[in-house]
């Protein structure tokens, strides 16, 4: 299912995203968000939408992928009262855990989840600083369905639009701030 964010006015956070040319390398502009999260009041708007999108969704966890979107997760996940799950880079979580591969530009990379993290059936909801070509979001569900959680929806700070990164994630709500 195809969503975007219910209509608030996101000029402020948009207007604190800086760009940064040709980082990390030429010709890449990059969308630095570290202006929003220095400021608090941003920064509260952007955990109160996530929130609200999610109130009455009966999530039990949410999920941050790492690193930059356990920032957000957590704030949520502390707002809502649930639990917070990490999806952690290869080799970073301590206990058992299961895995799931994704392409990069150049090569791979595998994400991990505590075997005991989410429950079979358990609602989540998917939490990430940015939705670009998709490959980690894609790889973060395929660990919460092997795991027969039922994944609410999937929610990013922003979303570049133009690589076609919501096509990966198999239908999942997506609900972005700030498209480009």
């Amino acid at each position: 299912m195809w969503h975007t964010t219910p209509m608030r006015d996101v000029s402020r956070i948009q207007s604190a995203v800086r760009d940064v040319p040709d980082f990390p390398k030429p010709g890449i502009v990059f969308k630095d968000i570290t202006p929003v999260l220095g400021d608090g009041k941003l920064f509260r708007e952007v955990i109160d939408f996530f929130a609200d999108t999610l109130a009455g969704k009966g999530v039990t966890k949410i999920v941050g992928i790492d690193a930059r979107g356990f920032i957000f997760a957590s704030a949520v996940a502390y707002k809502l009262g649930v639990g917070f799950v990490p999806v952690r880079k290869k080799g970073k979580l301590p206990w058992k855990t299961r895995a799931a591969e994704y392409d990069l530009e150049y090569g791979s990379a595998i994400v991990e989840i505590h075997l005991d993290a989410v429950a079979p059936g358990e609602k989540v909801a998917l939490i990430d600083d940015v939705l670009a070509t998709g490959g980690t979001a894609a790889a973060a569900l395929k660990l919460l369905h092997s795991c027969g959680a039922e994944v609410v929806c999937a929610q990013f700070l922003m979303e570049l639009g133009f690589l076609h990164g919501r096509e990966k994630l198999g239908g999942v709500v997506v609900d972005s701030i700030l498209i480009y």
